[in-house]
């Protein structure tokens, strides 16, 4: 298998990713998969384990790193921008198609936690993409209004919204807004802020198992609100016919997310669940990825396989 470092623009910022080739002998282009990564993550995490996976089953990956992240390109850094995350999803596809070894008519996209929920609405608008499938998908909106575990009291993302404005009206007068920091000191810390769906989250981005330098350690408060009014799962119907597999572990506080976004599919629909994994496990652990990938595989190897077949 062959990783190449690439680029290729979003809306004139340049993109960095990582494109993984079989080598093994093809009869022709390949199906291709493009995967999303997790809001704060990078493509040399989670995204660059599961594409690198699936180029190991034959499928040509692209794993990159959103704009105004990692070593992606875009200003302010640390920024979070909805749509702009989505029309990232779109831009990989266009980049995939310009590939002698991708078949463009058998794209399909995987998204990963937040990344989860921007392959939906990309999919939903983008008839390029023939099949979808997400692993502990999360709407990153609906996460910061309404928690992990969806019960969070309103007023706390009411407190955010108004911090945020607060940094807005700083920037306008010239001054260094401050930043949304992601994770506490220590885990007992992201423990007590977050319960168990928060020492996960530290245990994989801010110790030896899966920090990276270039994973954010903070969002731009102006996240916050373009968050407020996004819905990843709105324009799901749009999705039509073309299949959907969400895997979801059984111990995942945020498992909510993923039978909401399954109840809303009007199509071909599966929902899959890891027994005992936990959202993050799904990012790394292996005895959670095995048969995840081996899901992924299938999926894509069939309905990538069909649209072949309808073009």
């Amino acid at each position: 298998m062959a990783k190449t470092t690439v680029t290729f623009d979003s809306v004139r910022i340049p993109l960095a990713g990582h494109l993984y080739v079989p080598d093994t002998p093809a009869r022709g282009p390949r199906p291709a998969i493009v995967v999303g990564h997790p809001g704060s993550g990078v493509k040399e995490q989670t995204a660059g384990l599961y594409a690198r996976r699936l180029a190991e089953r034959g499928f040509v990956t692209l794993a990159f790193d959103a704009a105004y992240q990692g070593e992606s390109g875009g200003l302010p850094r640390g920024l979070e921008d909805p749509a702009h995350r989505v029309e990232d999803l779109k831009a990989a596809v266009s980049f995939l198609t310009t590939r002698g070894e991708v078949d463009a008519g058998r794209i399909g996209a995987l998204g990963i936690c937040a990344s989860g929920g921007y392959v939906l609405p990309a999919t939903a608008s983008d008839h390029r993409i023939q099949a979808v499938a997400t692993v502990s998908a999360v709407d990153i909106a609906r996460q910061f209004r309404l928690g992990a575990d969806g019960t969070q009291d309103p007023a706390v993302f009411q407190s955010m919204l108004a911090t945020a404005a607060d940094a807005r009206t700083t920037e306008a007068r010239g001054e260094t807004p401050p930043v949304l920091t992601l994770f506490p000191d220590t885990a007992e810390q992201a423990r007590a802020l977050g319960g168990e769906h928060g020492a996960e989250g530290f245990a994989y981005y801010r110790t030896a198992r899966a920090q990276h330098p270039r994973s954010a350690g903070f969002l731009t408060w102006t996240s916050v609100d373009k968050m407020a009014t996004f819905d990843a799962f709105a324009p799901i119907p749009l999705i039509g016919q073309r299949p959907l597999l969400m895997i979801v572990g059984t111990r995942a506080v945020t498992s909510w997310m993923s039978v909401e976004a399954f109840q809303r599919t009007i199509g071909p629909k599966e929902i899959h669940w890891i027994d005992g994994a936990g959202h993050v496990d799904l990012y790394d652990r292996k005895q959670y990825v095995d048969p995840a990938v081996e899901k992924l595989a299938r999926f894509f190897g069939e309905h990538l396989d069909q649209a072949r077949h309808r073009s």
